[in-house]
């Protein structure tokens, strides 16, 4: 077996080579596709004995994939969903061994042929125009935090962008002259300039004014200065979801979470004439680009 066929050979290169630049995956993709491996690969130490710099592309075969996937659902928990989605992280890999370590064909072939698993589409929650209206009353707007959360707020169901989106804005993407607008790197790293709002405007330019950040700073930054992850950005909801709830008492039968406040439609309580339902379509449309 020559070097570069090696497992840990592979994945370097499946990881420098495919996806960063081949690829230039996002870093989001990026991070899942790692910690798909680190766990992968800490399972199959714990199952076969073996260090992971031990490790060979046939220990990682069917039998033990499979029983690392029902791992993930029986003991870790997750959903039919994320098994889906460390599964095609690993398909992802081995067919990148199929072209580049042929000796290990019948293997990436038998890998490859491993379904997804079906499984039911819950109902996507969505807020309502009271609902919304008490969770951007939540924040202390006498603190720093608060001001900083409130326009995160609007922005997030203004424009209906995307956790990662929002989290990795700079201040450099915030235009809030003449077509005022957000701008952003969305999903498939395709470039997108969201309009803002008038009231989302006026909030923005206080925040922005007092964060005088740098154009590379981040719109929403920690209190040490860092970009929000997305356990920060699930935590500030949270925190603000208890005096919500007690606004608008909707909102305890929900689980909000940053992706619910891209399902903002505040014209459902409206009866809609078939203009209004068109621009409603359209408005749609665009919040899934």
């Amino acid at each position: 077996m020559t070097a570069i066929s090696t497992l840990p050979t592979l994945l370097q290169a499946f990881f420098m080579d495919r996806l960063m630049q081949q690829r230039q995956c996002s870093p989001h993709t990026i991070a899942s596709y790692r910690d798909t491996f680190g766990l992968l690969l800490r399972y199959a130490q714990r199952r076969l004995g073996k260090a992971p710099s031990n490790l060979t592309v046939p220990d990682l075969d069917t039998p033990l994939l499979g029983a690392f996937l029902d791992h993930l659902e029986r003991e870790r928990k997750n959903s039919a969903r994320s098994r889906n989605v460390r599964l095609a992280a690993i398909h992802s890999f081995f067919r990148y061994v199929a072209l580049h370590a042929p000796e290990h064909s019948a293997v990436a072939q038998r890998v490859l042929a491993m379904p997804s698993k079906r499984y039911s589409r819950r109902p996507i929650a969505f807020l309502t125009s009271i609902e919304v209206d008490a969770l951007l009353a939540a924040p202390d707007l006498a603190t720093w935090s608060g001001r900083r959360d409130r326009a995160l707020l609007m922005l997030a169901v203004q424009t209906g962008l995307r956790a990662a989106e929002l989290i990795g804005l700079r201040c450099e993407d915030i235009v809030l002259g003449a077509g005022a607008h957000a701008r952003c790197e969305g999903k498939g790293r395709k470039c997108r300039c969201t309009p803002l709002g008038k009231d989302t405007v006026g909030v923005l330019r206080g925040w922005m004014r007092e964060r005088q950040g740098q154009p590379d700073d981040p719109v929403f930054p920690t209190t040490r200065g860092t970009a929000l992850s997305h356990d920060a950005l699930q935590y500030m909801l949270d925190k603000h979801l208890p005096a919500a709830r007690r606004r608008c008492p909707s909102l305890a039968r929900k689980r909000v979470t940053p992706h619910v406040l891209r399902h903002y439609l505040p014209f459902l309580t409206m009866s809609c004439t078939s203009l209004e339902a068109a621009c409603f379509h359209e408005i749609c449309k665009a919040r899934k680009t």
